[in-house]
């Protein structure tokens, strides 16, 4: 897939921990968006990275930024997830891998598992383009989150 950045976000229709349909493009217009590509809930490093964001969400409010986590795991799951970590903010099933392929963020094998999503960024500005990616091939590391507030800044 040819490189999203300075281009249209791909469109995206998932569900959320409550059973909703969340749309991409419902934001357009309204807020930055931050995707926040995870493999999977409960694990030590995608809770590291989900609370920090969580610790930090006044900081994305007041560059108003949406923060949209997205993993493949059930929405079941990440309602429980959610609910232990205290995560205060949207965590979206991408149980059919169709935002994950939209993005190019899928492991071909995650510890013999077919199909698990990169820990990845996307920051979408309001007028739907991609301003900033991040896609990291090693599960163990964080989001450079110092980059993200610097290019969020960028946005207001």
């Amino acid at each position: 897939m040819a490189d999203l950045l300075y281009k249209s976000a791909p469109d995206f229709t998932l569900q959320n921990t409550k059973g909703e349909k969340i749309n991409l493009k419902d934001y357009e217009g309204e807020k930055n968006v931050v995707l926040l590509f995870f493999p999977l809930a409960f694990t030590s490093t995608c809770t590291k990275e989900l609370c920090h964001t969580r610790d930090n969400l006044k900081m994305y409010n007041s560059l108003d930024a949406e923060i949209l986590g997205i993993s493949i795991d059930t929405f079941f799951t990440l309602k429980e997830f959610k609910e232990s970590q205290n995560i205060n903010f949207q965590l979206l099933s991408d149980f059919n891998k169709e935002a994950s392929l939209k993005y190019d963020v899928l492991y071909e094998d995650f510890f013999g598992m077919k199909g698990v999503s990169k820990r990845s960024v996307f920051i979408i500005n309001k007028e739907g383009i991609i301003v900033h990616t991040e896609i990291l091939e090693n599960a163990n590391e964080l989001p450079n989150f110092q980059k993200i507030e610097e290019e969020l800044m960028k946005l207001n």
